[in-house]
């Protein structure tokens, strides 16, 4: 499904103080955004922001940084974080393709929630979970590497356990009819269909 654009919201994302212009200038210095040594959670498509901002409002000693491409999604999580001042939060608008140009040994955990499955064999690559983005992410953990994956997508969710198998990722948890307290979007319209949530969350020494 196309995401319709919104018309002014390139300008938006770009006067917005939430929002990271130019994050391959923080490489390895992201926590002086935060002015702060807390941890940093990253969550790469972010969408309308819901899931990331409620722990933000529950956590403010841990600090989150949610990577999202479309800039017409971003305006109801920027003016939700700008209104109630969350200082603990940060948008970088952008294509995760080049996650590891932007951090180095800063993040503490990621989540991907919802990602795009990208069915097709010839698009293999593309997923968020595919040997491609997982040695990607090698290089942005500050130590030990956490990542927690939900979708509602069964093949996915098969294709990503074998992934991280292979790329010597260790299962610590794992469910097909996971419930969260803190929700994204799509899956609370999931769980109203009668959709099952899989959950997996992997680490790596």
């Amino acid at each position: 499904m196309r995401l319709k654009h919104i018309k002014g919201s390139e300008e938006v994302v770009a006067s917005s103080s939430v929002v990271i212009k130019n994050p391959e200038k923080y490489k390895g210095n992201f926590k002086s955004l935060f002015n702060n040594k807390n941890k940093i959670y990253l969550e790469i498509g972010m969408g309308k922001g819901s899931f990331l901002i409620e722990h933000a409002r529950r956590n403010p000693n841990i600090n989150y940084i949610g990577f999202e491409k479309y800039p017409s999604v971003l305006l109801g999580a920027i003016k939700t974080i700008e209104e109630e001042g969350l200082t603990n939060i940060k948008i970088i608008c952008g294509d995760a393709i080049h996650i590891d140009e932007i951090f180095y040994k800063e993040i503490s955990k990621l989540y991907l929630n919802f990602s795009d499955p990208w069915p097709k064999a010839r698009h293999e690559k593309r997923r968020l979970t595919s040997s491609v983005f997982l040695k990607k992410y090698n290089t942005i953990f500050k130590r030990l590497k956490v990542i927690e994956q939900k979708t509602d997508n069964d093949d996915l969710y098969a294709y990503s356990l074998e992934s991280f198998k292979k790329n010597h990722y260790f299962i610590v948890k794992k469910n097909t009819n996971y419930f969260d307290e803190v929700r994204t979007e799509y899956e609370n319209k999931f769980i109203n269909k009668g959709k099952n949530i899989n959950y997996v969350k992997v680490i790596k020494f």
